[in-house]
């Protein structure tokens, strides 16, 4: 059974916008975090950013803040990301992660729930 699935990504031009959503089962948003990494080939996974479902405090990677907005929607079970301002660089497969297993919130062996991903390509 997947545990979370993610729609919206895309191809667009450099400054364009994507919003990217996560839906997850409802246990992965019982007062903990979820996140959304990132990944190119031959490169690690990054860290894109995290929000904690319950105080909905969030949290950015500085490549990405003042762009990027993670949010959640408890009531229909789904996480966004709302990609502003895109560069070339900002293009890669990107992932919702959930089941917070402690730790950095930053590092995805964390979490213990991937979706399949989802790509975004910009284009300059």
């Amino acid at each position: 059974v997947q545990a979370q699935v993610e729609s919206g990504g895309g191809s667009v031009q450099a400054g364009g916008s994507l919003t990217l959503s996560c839906w997850a089962n409802r246990y992965y948003y019982r007062d903990t975090y979820m996140g959304w990494f990132r990944q190119t080939p031959g490169k690690e996974r990054e860290w894109v950013a995290t929000i904690h479902t319950g105080a909905g405090t969030t949290y950015y990677a500085d490549s990405v803040k003042d762009r990027f907005t993670i949010s959640r929607d408890l009531r229909n079970l789904r996480m966004h990301l709302q990609m502003n301002s895109l560069t070339p660089e900002d293009t890669a497969l990107y992932y919702c992660a959930a089941d917070f297993r402690g730790g950095a919130w930053s590092q995805s062996e964390n979490f213990r729930k991937w979706g399949q991903g989802t790509q975004v390509t910009v284009s300059s």
